[in-house]
């Protein structure tokens, strides 16, 4: 039993060592082009998620018309038209942002990823992707996101431990998936706006809740209404997902279509999750050392999610 103590805690301070990085993060870089003259553009690349240069690792290859001369890119009298593809994404960033600004004032963001490493141009601030390619870029998005936003896996862990696996999980996932998917729609639509520190603040202490109430069994209000639980702090939840959705952009044309299939990618991720678990279980319930463990895997879950709620309540003030 020490042994396991001994390793919770190695992986927890492990954890806790690299949790400003790993928590409710996506590796973007950004791409800008400002459009300067009819068919010449200014372009650079820009950080998005972390301090790196991008410039060594993502190669874009412009359209057939355009040539590249350093940071200055000319297209002609067609414009900015064509294919545009990026290679390296999906290695060092889960995603590049193209950031296209017209000579009219108008904007376009275009996301591209490791599925969908292309994005057809048009010349002009009119956005024609199909809606196949919008679907696909933001289902995989949307996927890439609870899978490497350890904070929301952390929730969706510690609720298995409060409930297990039994009928009244169901309901409570749904609740939970219910009531993000609610707020991150209103978020992202502009209809509720908070500033992002309370909100991750607010996640981190929904873990250190779910957490402290799975490692004792009394029945508290958490224990007997769990549904009610994860549909209240699944609301704040889908405002930290409105945020990621925030860095990556929606486009202007099929925007409820990226709204729901990036929703659709965030509860794909959240089910691989349950399934994984699942397995895992069904594996580890045939040792009884493993049920050991329980209290020390939960410690560790609450550990670092106090951790997470100190650093962002002082970014709240900060």
């Amino acid at each position: 039993m020490k042994r396991w103590f001994r390793t919770i805690l190695l992986a927890t301070l492990m954890l806790l060592a690299n949790s400003g990085a790993i928590a409710h993060e996506m590796s973007m870089a950004e791409m800008q082009l400002r459009e300067i003259s009819q068919g010449e553009f200014l372009w650079q690349w820009t950080a998005v998620s972390d301090k790196r240069s991008s410039s060594g690792e993502l190669i874009p290859a412009w359209p057939d018309d355009c040539h590249a001369e350093a940071n200055v890119l000319r297209c002609g009298e067609d414009g900015l038209k064509g294919v545009l593809s990026i290679k390296g994404v999906g290695k060092g960033y889960s995603a590049a942002l193209v950031k296209v600004f017209w000579l009219d004032g108008q904007s376009h963001v275009y996301t591209l990823t490791a599925g969908q490493p292309t994005v057809r141009l048009y010349g002009s601030a009119d956005d024609r992707r199909g809606l196949g390619e919008i679907a696909s870029a933001y289902t995989g998005l949307g996927i890439e996101h609870i899978l490497t936003g350890i904070d929301h896996q952390f929730f969706v862990i510690g609720l298995l431990f409060l409930v297990g696996f039994k009928r009244q999980l169901v309901w409570t996932i749904t609740a939970f998936t219910l009531a993000h998917s609610v707020t991150l729609a209103c978020s992202a639509l502009g209809w509720l706006v908070l500033r992002s520190a309370p909100v991750e603040a607010t996640i981190a202490l929904s873990i250190v809740l779910v957490a402290g109430e799975a490692l004792h069994q009394e029945q508290t209000l958490t224990r007997r209404w769990p549904a009610l639980v994860a549909f209240l702090f699944g609301l704040v939840h889908g405002l930290g997902f409105a945020g990621a959705l925030k860095e990556i952009g929606l486009p202007q044309h099929h925007l409820l279509a990226a709204l729901l299939t990036f929703n659709a990618g965030v509860e794909i991720g959240q089910l691989l999750i349950v399934a994984g678990a699942w397995m895992l279980w069904r594996v580890a319930s045939r040792w009884t050392q493993v049920a050991l463990a329980r209290a020390g895997l939960l410690y560790s879950i609450g550990s670092i999610a106090a951790y997470w709620s100190w650093t962002r309540v002082v970014a709240i003030f900060a």
